[in-house]
């Protein structure tokens, strides 16, 4: 099972192996306070994408499809997930604030269907 959980949420034994998804380090969040036990930066928006959603100059619909774009470059590394989310819950960490629009969302959509 995959799952997308905002960082600042406090943990829980229910998120089962938790991996950071975000390609910054968390504003605010010391590296010893966030537990996780993996940060993926390979499936993480490329900075140039990330900077267009977060400027809105691009919508989530455009985002997503480019985002999606992006990440079948990285089938290999999205299998490896995928494989662990078949054996245990995966839970993607994301920081933005938007918890119905976020590149997580995509990211765990995209695991889903491989």
């Amino acid at each position: 099972m995959i799952q997308c959980k905002r960082l600042y949420d406090e943990a829980s034994k229910e998120d089962g192996y938790r991996i950071l998804v975000d390609r910054l380090w968390p504003r605010g969040m010391k590296k010893e306070a966030l537990l996780y036990d993996e940060w993926c930066k390979t499936l993480t928006p490329s900075n140039d994408l990330r900077k267009a959603f977060h400027s809105e100059t691009i919508d989530f619909a455009s985002f997503s499809q480019a985002y999606r774009q992006e990440l079948a470059r990285h089938q290999n590394e999205g299998l490896r997930i995928a494989r662990l989310a078949d054996k245990q819950t995966v839970t993607l960490l994301y920081g933005a604030k938007d918890r119905q629009q976020n590149h997580a969302l995509v990211l765990a959509d995209w695991l889903r269907q491989l």
